[in-house]
């Protein structure tokens, strides 16, 4: 017990820690975040192996709310830029912020700054659920023009969360420790029937692999459609338990005392931030770093006070992913893609080496 207190004291130190490191005003840092989104999907519209005029794209842009403005546009222009490109930039943009405002969630639940959308294993689950779906060759399913492949790495998501509640919980209750082992315990067993699973059909390594690298090629409105009421059901829960983060941060024992239902809430955050995690993973594939990099790079600006942080980590997100997604189609001059997971580990590979270094000034550790 004196142990755990230690911990959660020594936690509540390394995110108060972050507090005051760079000053810039919120209001100022959100318009400069919407303003930097707005720019890089008008820049990623245009970019692509059939090129379009930006001028043709700005009318096209503007033509939902004036139709007069696409007239004289051909129609192959029109659908690859509003039903193509615009469609992935749109998805890149919910996946980013999902990720991200998941991984401040789990950061401040488990009381854990290294905590982030793998923690629990829901990212695991996705992928097995997917690496099961292409080796029984369920991929070409369609349930409500959805693909077999998001369905079920949706489900295994979801049954990778169930089995780290199943095990997480002592006496009734959710302990961040026990919950933080049973998220390993899962994902690794998990991992174990992902590499089995390789091995029995060689011939489906590459898609598996390619999918768990993480990849919004080929996606479309649908699986914007698909993603978008798990986000905003689980952002609007998140959002309303932004002062019971900053609350739990204090620890279990001061949260109580304070008059917050400490298991209650801890469940539903949880819950939420893995619903969350486990509808963008299973249309985009598992995307590593951005729920551990996006929540440090707010704190380092905003502090730790979750009313700011939360909106300012789903801007980041958003901009993050958006930024390797094109990245990832462009930056070859072959004109293929790379797994746009692949770009967010070389982005945030480094910066938490950085960290590494730096970890007696920046994490008192």
């Amino acid at each position: 017990m004196n142990a755990d207190r230690g911990e959660k004291k020594d936690t509540g130190r390394i995110l108060s820690s972050w507090r005051g490191l760079l000053h810039i005003p919120t209001a100022l840092l959100f318009a400069f975040l919407i303003l930097s989104i707005i720019l890089v999907a008008f820049a990623t519209s245009g970019i692509g192996p059939f090129e379009i005029p930006y001028e043709t794209v700005m009318r096209l842009w503007i033509s939902p709310v004036v139709p007069a403005y696409a007239e004289g546009v051909d129609e192959t222009v029109r659908y690859i830029v509003l039903h193509v490109r615009l469609a992935r930039v749109c998805l890149a943009l919910v996946v980013g912020s999902a990720l991200a405002l998941a991984g401040a969630v789990y950061q401040g639940v488990l009381l854990n700054p290294l905590a982030d959308p793998f923690t629990l294993g829901v990212s695991t689950g996705a992928a097995f659920g997917a690496s099961l779906a292409i080796l029984m060759g369920l991929t070409g399913l369609n349930f409500l023009n959805v693909g077999g492949l998001p369905l079920a790495a949706f489900a295994g998501a979801l049954l990778a969360l169930y089995l780290v509640y199943l095990l997480g919980r002592v006496d009734g209750r959710i302990h961040t420790t026990t919950l933080i082992l049973a998220g390993i315990i899962v994902s690794t067993f998990l991992s174990a029937w992902i590499s089995l699973l390789k091995s029995l059909n060689e011939d489906s390594i590459s898609t598996i692999v390619f999918w768990i690298m993480g990849s919004l090629a080929g996606k479309s409105w649908v699986h914007v459609g698909l993603v978008i009421p798990y986000v905003l059901l689980g952002g609007a829960v998140i959002l309303m338990f932004a002062r019971e983060l900053d609350i739990l941060t204090l620890g279990d024992v001061q949260a109580q005392q304070l008059g917050v239902n400490v298991q209650q809430v801890r469940l539903c955050l949880l819950v939420a931030a893995s619903l969350v995690t486990a509808a963008a993973v299973a249309v985009s594939g598992v995307i590593g770093f951005v729920g551990l990099v996006v929540p440090h790079l707010v704190r380092l600006v905003l502090g730790p006070n979750h009313r700011r942080l939360l909106p300012a980590v789903i801007l980041c997100g958003a901009l993050l992913v958006l930024i390797a997604d094109t990245l990832a189609r462009s930056i070859l001059p072959s004109g293929e893609e790379i797994p746009v997971g692949v770009v967010t580990a070389i982005l945030g590979g480094p910066f938490f080496c950085f960290l590494l270094l730096h970890r007696k000034k920046y994490l008192q550790l």
